[in-house]
């Protein structure tokens, strides 16, 4: 018998004839194939893998993993990216079972039509220099992510709250969604707060997977890709593993990768990898066992994926130092503090020591002072977060709030950490719309009007100079075609240098509070290559933009 077919919801959901020859599926979208497993297994979960070898119409060959669905359910996604006919065969650690093993079929894929720039360009992959993130086809790709750390529980209702969510990111230029798909950080495993619909990701004693727990999980992510916003998948808090231990989260990671690896998505492996639990008596050793631990699991999930999407990890502060082989990653997250203002010289420190580091890759800032943390962080620092980010080279930046992150609500406030503290109560309804998540929106579409991948930094085009100078302007640019420079809060605004000879610029100073444009007309260096704009109308922090026309 043929598997049944369906469409995962990132469009809608369609049943295909289960006997049917040839299946088919639009390029960039993901169909699912289910099987049924004719053996009788106490534990299916820990005792059977499913694998399927699929030959893609260009000639090469990728293998993904099944996952289990409960009962004598199994199910394996695919996505293609060329259009014309692939081929698969199923491959069982039970060669016995004759409903798992050497099942083939063929899946057509063809061209669709796309509603969002995932489905029309691809999953996300890491440039040619290594610097930035780009679609399948070469599109460049612009991360600019939000932190919902805790989204896949009840505290964000499906549908309602987490479409009115989406949207709302959508429509103010966000890109990416941190997101937790197993135990979650500040609590414990077990803590009602981290339940939705089906309870817990894990049965007791972390045993085998909670199949109920992802069929919920599914409509939240299929949601996200159906938005155009791409899942950055955190497996868990970097503390459950010495409880959990290695082998179960690496079949864990398996598991994800089964259900979700055909999704558009990047892996972040764990979150805070290093970091031991809150109220641990032997943080040292769980930090060391925490690194080793985690570095097989990155080289597990690297072997496991056939579809290769990024892997990185979320750090303490620098990603490269969470795993022994960085080697394994393919971007850098850092987290560079939640200090409000004084974190800011943190994030040029930060970018500029990663940058430098090999093996090349792109850096993103994928954590910095969530707006309204401890009562502080607001709309101006975002901003700051963001430009600094940006304009000291990161390929993407990820903005953050008080309330999102836990998901508070108002008839279930966030409540205590385990260390006895709050970080805040606001609930999320409330804090999506805090000024500062429009205004890095605007930072963003500002930047994609321009080609942001071909910019490098340039911080000797600015002056002042000098240590207070290093998070109060930054700059990068194109020579002789583009310049984008950060003002922070100053008097006087800086003066550009080395500018081209015979290159005349159309200047503008770019409101990163509401977006609006001064026009400051032709910017041309004198004699010595300098060129000085006039006082912005008001004294606060402003973009320079500098661009011939």
């Amino acid at each position: 018998m043929r598997p049944a077919c369906y469409l995962v919801p990132i469009l809608a959901i369609f049943t295909l004839e289960a006997q049917a020859m040839t299946l088919h599926a639009p390029k960039n979208g993901v169909i699912e194939l289910t099987f049924h497993s004719t053996g009788e297994y106490a534990d299916p979960y820990n005792q059977v893998d499913l694998d399927v070898d699929f030959a893609a119409p260009d000639g090469s060959s990728f293998r993904v993993p099944g996952f289990w669905n409960g009962g004598h359910v199994w199910k394996v996604r695919f996505s293609g990216e060329k259009v014309g006919e692939c081929t698969f065969k199923t491959v069982c650690s039970d060669a016995g079972d004759s409903g798992l093993h050497e099942q083939t079929g063929t899946i057509t894929v063809y061209e669709g039509t796309a509603t969002n720039d995932l489905q029309r360009h691809g999953r996300i992959r890491v440039s040619e220099n290594k610097r930035h993130f780009v679609h399948a086809d070469g599109t460049p790709f612009l991360w600019v992510g939000d932190t919902w750390w805790m989204g896949l529980t009840t505290r964000l209702a499906w549908p309602q709250g987490f479409k009115t969510l989406a949207m709302d990111r959508v429509a103010k230029g966000f890109s990416v969604i941190q997101i937790i798909a197993g135990p979650l950080p500040d609590m414990d495993a077990w803590d009602p707060r981290g339940k939705n619909e089906a309870g817990y990701p894990f049965e007791a004693d972390f045993a085998r997977i909670n199949t109920a727990y992802h069929d919920h999980a599914d409509l939240k992510i299929g949601g996200l890709v159906e938005a155009g916003l791409v899942p950055c998948i955190v497996g868990m808090w970097g503390y459950y593993l010495p409880q959990i231990g290695v082998d179960k989260i690496k079949r864990y990671w398996r598991y994800l990768v089964a259900r979700y690896g055909a999704y558009p998505v990047v892996w972040c492996v764990a979150g805070e990898g290093t970091m031991a639990y809150y109220l641990s008596k032997t943080p040292k050793e769980d930090s060391e066992t925490q690194k080793q631990g985690w570095t097989e699991v990155m080289r597990s999930v690297r072997e496991t994926d056939g579809y290769h999407n990024l892997i990185g990890i979320h750090p303490t502060r620098y990603g490269r130092e969470m795993v022994e082989d960085d080697s394994l990653m393919d971007f850098e997250m850092l987290q560079t503090g939640h200090g409000d203002m004084e974190s800011l010289a943190t994030i040029q420190e930060s970018l500029v020591h990663s940058l430098a580091k090999e093996p090349r890759m792109p850096v993103v800032n994928s954590e910095v002072n969530y707006e309204g943390i401890l009562g502080r962080s607001w709309q101006n620092v975002q901003r700051w977060c963001y430009w600094l980010s940006m304009l000291n080279g990161a390929a993407g930046h990820t903005y953050g709030a008080n309330g999102i992150w836990q998901m508070s609500t108002v008839e279930q406030p966030y409540g205590l950490s385990p260390h006895g503290r709050s970080w805040g109560n606001t609930p999320w309804t409330e804090a999506y719309q805090l000024p500062g998540s429009r205004q890095v929106g605007l930072g963003a579409k500002l930047l994609r009007r321009y080609p942001w991948w071909e910019m490098e930094v340039h911080p000797e085009w600015v002056d002042p100079a000098g240590p207070d100078a290093v998070w109060r302007f930054a700059g990068m640019g194109i020579p002789g075609k583009l310049r984008i420079f950060f003002v922070g809060h100053v008097w006087d605004p800086p003066t550009v240098l080395a500018l081209e000879p015979g290159v005349a610029y159309r200047a503008f100073y770019f409101d990163p509070t509401n977006g609006n444009e001064i026009d400051l007309g032709e910017a041309k260096g004198d004699a010595e290559g300098k060129w000085r704009p006039i006082h912005p109308p008001e004294s606060h922090d402003w973009v320079l933009v500098m661009e011939v026309q």
